[in-house]
């Protein structure tokens, strides 16, 4: 019969470290093109691009700590270096809650564009996006701190030998109530404002037809896109939070779960983990759709022959 014991050693060993590998190599790639692309072939900067390239730049942060996770899992190692499990950890976690925040603000300004062609508002002003930017790192930050309290305490209770993940960390904080918290400010919050606005692109799209019918179509691309954002990480990050509080939920002794029934949520965990991280890897095909001319400067010849001679 099959040892329930065993399920988190397989699944780390054979599914974690391949897919790791995969993403990394896969999301690596794509991120330095977008931050390269934005560096040496965009003359000027809108709003948008400063979104986006923020994004890009926690998107390569982050696929970055890849490497390590995939090597230790595929080698069953235990941890080496509690600072760099708290990074590591720290990292991820911004990353995640960091990106569907900035595909808000992607999608509020395509919102503005349309409605204000002339970049007339402030929010569409380069120097706001600056302050939005800052801002969202603040608040990012802030949401993810009390996780190195939790990682740090967890660490040491097991003489810094094993680097858990947040779901099977413990501590002196409810880590339930404050997976939950997340989820709501860190997640459903920012789905909700990207319905929001996909919502409002929509039906400014509607009222300009009805008005404007011989308009260029053109601008229905915001709309699509938009879409395509909110439904990628309503199908991404739901699983993950779903399953990550269950898992912590599974552990508390009120639960009085059977300790192979744990296990198996613990496995349904895993597995949404590398599908939650799979944003990092489809996030450039936004930049490239969403970019002000950022792709035609990418597809033009002598753009490019000169961002290779730099």
């Amino acid at each position: 019969m099959f040892d329930c014991k065993l399920i988190d050693d397989i699944l780390e060993k054979y599914y974690l470290s391949p897919l790791y590998a995969i993403e990394f190599c896969l999301g690596f790639s794509g991120n330095v093109l977008v931050i390269l692309g934005y560096i040496f072939c965009l003359p000027k900067w809108q709003s948008c691009n400063i979104y986006l390239f923020s994004m890009a730049v926690s998107d390569l942060i982050f696929l970055c700590t890849f490497p390590r996770l995939s090597y230790r899992y595929s080698h069953e190692q235990s941890e080496t270096s509690p600072y760099a499990c708290v990074i590591n950890r720290y990292v991820l976690h911004v990353n995640l809650y960091s990106s569907i925040l900035f595909m808000m603000w992607v999608s509020m300004d395509r919102f503005l564009l349309i409605k204000y062609p002339t970049r007339n508002h402030i929010l569409l002003k380069p120097r706001t996006a600056l302050v939005v930017t800052g801002l969202t790192w603040l608040i990012v930050n802030t949401e993810v701190a009390p996780m190195i309290h939790l990682m740090v305490q967890d660490l040491r209770s097991r003489n810094s030998s094993h680097c858990k993940d947040f779901a099977s960390l413990k501590g002196d904080i409810d880590n339930l109530g404050y997976s939950l918290g997340l989820t709501l400010f860190g997640y459903l919050i920012p789905l909700i404002g990207l319905c929001i606005f996909s919502y409002k692109i929509s039906f400014l799209l509607r009222l300009q037809d009805r008005i404007l019918p011989q308009r260029n179509t053109s601008y229905k691309r915001p709309l699509k896109v938009s879409t395509c954002a909110t439904v990628l990480f309503l199908v991404l990050y739901t699983p993950y939070h779903v399953m990550r509080n269950i898992r912590i939920a599974s552990q508390k002794p009120w639960a009085n779960l059977e300790f192979c029934t744990k296990m198996y949520i613990e496995a349904i965990y895993i597995i949404t983990r590398p599908l939650a991280f799979l944003h990092s890897v489809l996030n450039p095909i936004f930049y490239f759709l969403m970019g002000d001319k950022f792709r035609d400067l990418l597809c033009e010849v002598d753009v490019c022959d000169e961002w290779r001679s730099r």
